[in-house]
């Protein structure tokens, strides 16, 4: 089998970014549930210095859709727009990225392989090629914040487990 960075990325992005959808919906019904304003969600983290719920969900949208997006044009950096605080917004983000990453034909991305890609923030400057910006780089960092937003949940009380995170693997046949 040879290497497919569609499969890689695009693959990856579509197994979790519906698990980070249904993250948000339960972190609604827990909040419509216990009389919550969204906030008491959308605004917690596991950490005074990290971000919060609704950062790390835009954080995710911003890794996946975002990043390939970045590659066609070649520069990424980080989306440092502050997060909506509502759960219509957030799961209406999500929605798009899944939209438009079910739009992105294999072929364009398998096409960037070797092309140059680079990470820009504030005077930082990191260079890559695509594929190991996408394999080194942009992967850490969408399953970090999937991961975090899924823990701000479980943090706050919400019963998710393991199955909320993973999404559909990818199976034979």
């Amino acid at each position: 089998m040879s290497f497919s960075l569609h499969t890689t990325s695009v693959g990856a992005y579509l197994q979790i970014l519906p698990s980070v959808a249904g993250l948000i919906d339960k972190a609604e019904a827990h909040c419509a549930a216990n009389g919550l304003a969204p906030e008491a969600l959308t605004e917690a983290s596991l950490a005074p210095d990290m971000w919060n719920f609704a950062k790390q969900v835009t954080t995710v949208e911003h890794h996946s859709a975002g990043a390939v997006k970045a590659l066609r044009v070649g520069v990424f950096g980080p989306d440092l727009e502050p997060a909506p605080l509502d759960f219509a917004t957030l799961r209406s983000r999500i929605g798009a990225a899944i939209a438009f990453l079910q739009s992105v034909e294999p072929a364009e991305i398998d096409g960037l392989v070797g092309r140059d890609m680079r990470f820009e923030f504030r005077d930082r400057r990191m260079d890559f090629l695509a594929e190991d910006f996408i394999l080194s780089f942009n992967l850490p960092n969408f399953y970090f914040h999937a991961t975090a937003a899924y823990a701000v949940l479980r943090n706050q009380g919400l019963p998710v487990g393991k199955m909320d995170f993973l999404g559909r693997p990818r199976l034979k046949g």
